[in-house]
């Protein structure tokens, strides 16, 4: 049972409708009907998704990054979203399971998980090894400022989450 009210997009009114009614048309998930208690949460959500959504990081490598960092935080809502999300932007289920895992045996979507847990490990300590191996992997500095805002986003879903307990409304990933 979630902790917030989860709002009704149908009957919700002022910001949050018209949040609903345009950014937010097909995506009434879980997390977004609680998150809708405030425009402020719901719209700092869309702002660094939509600002990543033109980002030099592909979709595959975004989503490796939300599976990693998820797993890593326990977060189900997660792991079960980027999961069915990973595989709509071409990873298979094998490469979800492995992202979860922190180690993938395509060589760029492993940098990238491994750089993700870097990361999360050293909470944002990371070292100069950690950056040359990623660089090494065909990344930039662009790539690395994308990945600290993907792995920013995903913390804050994944906390948002967990203080919400949010039930989740996508099938269950595979448990590893």
């Amino acid at each position: 049972m979630p902790r917030l009210t989860p709002v009704d997009p149908a009957t919700v009114s002022g910001p949050t409708k018209e949040i609903f009614d345009g950014p937010m048309k097909t995506l009434r998930f879980n997390i977004f009907k609680s998150m809708g208690n405030s425009p402020a949460a719901l719209n700092a959500y869309l702002g660094l998704s939509h600002a990543l959504d033109k980002a030099a990081l592909n979709a595959k490598e975004r989503e490796v990054i939300q599976l990693v960092v998820g797993e890593a935080n326990n977060c189900e809502y997660c792991a079960n979203a980027h999961t069915a999300i990973g595989k709509m932007v071409g990873l298979s289920e094998a490469q979800t399971v492995e992202a979860r895992r922190g180690t993938l045996n395509d060589a760029k979507l492993n940098a990238v998980a491994k750089f993700a847990l870097a990361i999360h490990e050293k909470r944002g300590h990371v070292s100069d090894s950690d950056v040359q191996a990623f660089k090494k992997a065909g990344y930039t500095d662009a790539h690395i400022a994308e990945a600290v805002a993907c792995y920013a986003l995903a913390i804050y879903t994944n906390y948002f989450n967990h203080v919400n307990e949010t039930v989740s409304d996508f099938p269950a990933a595979p448990a590893i």
